[in-house]
């Protein structure tokens, strides 16, 4: 009962020492997935050519490596807490295993001491011999078998016990090895962040210096966000009349029928009904579809291939770097790799393309009673009216090369009349 006691306080302690392992590998991951968006951020800043129109760009994916950066150096940290408490635990193992040995050695020695001093061959068989009849000589010959068993598997046990004691010895200096490495790598992490902070600092004071050209940039470019505004509120008024005139003709011929069959219960099933006074009305087929993109929100994809960055974010707030500067923004501004296209992020209908200034080419895909809103595109794949699929590609995003050379893809979420944020949407 004892020896089961025993070992079911060492399964315990491997079963904990097992988790926190399983606690450094999702560590690892999480810090690897942090290092690989500083690489992609490496990358985008490498593809955007240093200009003063540019600069606030540039800032904001430094500004994004330096948070990822301060991510990777709390995930070390972390993985650095979970290892401490990893080498108590193979300590404290270590220690009960060991007084387990030494106990059972002794036992051991002892047994062996006195069978050796009490019980020569020749004993044995007087021992056996003496009996006072044949079931007692049967009971001393099963006990003398039995006692030389037990001996045996204290002696596998002992073995064994040691084997497991050097293997996790062997484990205690391989956690502290990890440990020096990870510690090595923090310091690196740190020495990264300190220039890349330095950086970040110049980068600023490039900026307060071109503060009144900022200004003017941001202003040129409010304005074209405000005209982009003004044309897709006035895309979404035209279908919502077209909607709600299709929705009267249905109602029309619903009476129609209702009248010349005398039947009351007679329906119009390509009726379009809007979920509120004044919104789109919808079949039941667009009904079924924005039921299917509500549910869908945290796990629609990215709307552009391949690797990206997020430098514009949604809604109006001070800047994170620059007090002076108040960024507006209806969706947000998705830097992706040179040649990268435009993508739907779920089932719909394109309803409306247009140019416009500062954004060149727009897509508009409705999904039911949302919208989303595709712009920056150099080239169009769809044309008004196309049924698009997730994932399709619609464009081409622009890249401008005798500029800045960002690639940068607008986007915008909208449900009826009203922005939302496109952000909590998306999948990672």
């Amino acid at each position: 009962m004892k020896y089961c006691y025993i070992l079911l306080c060492l399964f315990s302690v491997l079963t904990v020492f097992g988790q926190k392992s399983a606690k450094i590998r999702e560590l690892e991951n999480q810090r690897k997935a942090a290092l690989n968006e500083i690489e992609l951020t490496n990358r985008l800043l490498s593809e955007i050519h240093e200009s003063a129109e540019n600069s606030l760009s540039r800032l904001n994916l430094l500004s994004q490596q330096i948070q990822q950066r301060k991510k990777v150096i709390h995930l070390l940290n972390q993985e650095l807490a979970v290892i401490d408490n990893e080498i108590m635990a193979i300590r404290d193992e270590i220690s009960i295993m060991e007084r387990e040995l030494n106990l059972k050695r002794n036992n051991y020695g002892a047994s062996i001491q006195k069978l050796h001093k009490h019980y020569s061959a020749q004993d044995k068989l007087l021992f056996i011999l003496s009996a006072d009849n044949f079931s007692q000589s049967f009971r001393r010959m099963r006990y003398l078998r039995e006692y030389a068993e037990w001996q045996k598997k204290q002696a596998i046990e002992i073995s064994g016990k040691q084997k497991v004691i050097k293997n996790k010895w062997e484990a205690l200096e391989k956690t502290r090895t990890e440990k020096q490495n990870l510690l090595f790598v923090r310091e690196e992490e740190n020495r990264t962040l300190e220039q890349e902070e330095i950086l970040q600092q110049q980068e600023i004071d490039e900026l307060m210096k071109k503060q009144r050209q900022l200004q003017d940039e941001l202003k040129k470019k409010q304005r074209q966000a405000e005209a982009l505004n003004r044309q897709i509120e006035k895309q979404i008024a035209e279908e919502v009349v077209r909607a709600e005139r299709e929705a009267k003709a249905s109602r029309e011929r619903e009476e129609k029928m209702r009248e010349d069959t005398g039947d009351k219960s007679k329906t119009d099933n390509n009726k379009r009904v809007a979920d509120n006074k004044g919104g789109y009305a919808m079949t039941r087929e667009e009904k079924r579809l924005s039921d299917s993109f509500a549910a869908n929100r945290g796990r629609l994809p990215v709307p552009v291939s391949g690797e990206y960055a997020i430098v514009g974010f949604y809604g109006e707030q001070p800047h994170q770097d620059l007090k002076y500067v108040r960024v507006v923004n209806n969706g947000i501004d998705i830097q992706a790799t040179s040649g990268a296209e435009a993508r739907a992020v779920f089932n719909g209908k394109v309803t409306s393309i247009f140019v416009q200034r500062g954004f060149n080419n727009s897509v508009i895909i409705r999904h039911g009673n949302y919208l989303t809103v595709y712009s920056n595109l150099s080239e169009v794949y769809v044309k008004q009216g196309d049924e698009v699929k997730a994932r399709q590609a619609i464009g081409r995003i622009f890249t401008d090369s005798e500029n800045d050379n960002a690639t940068i893809l607008h986007f915008e979420l909208w449900k009826e009349k009203d922005k939302q944020n496109p952000q909590p949407w998306l999948s990672r």
